[in-house]
């Protein structure tokens, strides 16, 4: 992946520095020692791989994430550089090679880690829901803390969909998230008919897609015109929600 390269020239120099991702992370994150120990973090700490590579479940892997989410909030994806994020993170660079690769691929895991943390909390809110008005009550609520406390999630999906675009692995990796998080909303729905506080009115797949794009675009221009009055829009957008959850 390499559209940040596109960007500035410092995919090879900055990230790679004239050596490999591989010799990166023996060199910075093994600090000299055999590559033979580059299953190991700097403090010797094991590393369980993965099905897509290393485990991100390290308190270190989670603080690299952290600071990408920051750094792109602050200075979009071509000016996070690894040097940037790794002292923001407080590990070395090669570390970042080690886990992740590519800044792109950190970016991308940082869109899904914070997009499945948010659903999870969605789903405990929306369990609660006894009616459709208390379920699209929590779903306009869910919006209105998103884009007034979480900003820098909402900057990262952008960001990593404008590297779609330009990038054809990322544009695979973007379109997984889409349709997982596509269909965990609809598995939601659905569950919701089911339960009769529901009653929809298309596809639970094709709600999902609406109710995400409707969520999208208010989204966008609510951070756009931070200082105009958006009641009138949410209310229209509820008004909208319901023509297709409910009777």
């Amino acid at each position: 992946m390499s559209a940040l390269d596109d960007a500035s020239t410092a995919g090879a120099g900055d990230e790679h520095n004239g050596r490999s991702a591989a010799a990166a992370a023996g060199g910075d994150a093994q600090n000299g020692q055999s590559s033979s120990l580059a299953a190991r973090e700097p403090d010797g700490q094991s590393i369980a791989s993965s099905a897509g590579g290393r485990s991100l479940a390290s308190e270190k892997a989670q603080r690299i994430i952290d600071a990408m989410r920051s750094s792109v909030a602050r200075r979009g994806s071509a000016g996070s550089t690894f040097d940037h994020v790794s002292r923001e993170a407080g590990v070395s660079r090669g570390l970042l090679h080690y886990y992740f690769g590519t800044k792109e691929q950190l970016l991308v895991e940082a869109v899904r880690r914070d997009g499945e943390l948010r659903l999870e909390r969605l789903e405990r809110q929306l369990s609660t829901a006894k009616t459709a008005d208390d379920f699209i009550s929590l779903m306009g609520e869910s919006l209105r803390e998103a884009v007034a406390e979480d900003a820098e999630f909402i900057t990262l999906v952008f960001e990593l969909f404008t590297l779609s675009r330009r990038n054809r692995d990322i544009a695979v990796e973007y379109a997984g998230l889409i349709r997982r998080t596509r269909e965990h909303v609809a598995r939601m729905l659905a569950a919701a008919q089911r339960d009769g506080v529901l009653r929809l009115h298309e596809d639970p797949e094709v709600i999902a897609e609406i109710l995400f794009s409707l969520a999208d675009g208010i989204a966008l221009r609510m951070l756009s015109e931070p200082e105009r009055d958006f009641t009138d829009t949410m209310r229209a957008a509820v008004t909208c929600a319901r023509a297709l959850l409910t009777d």
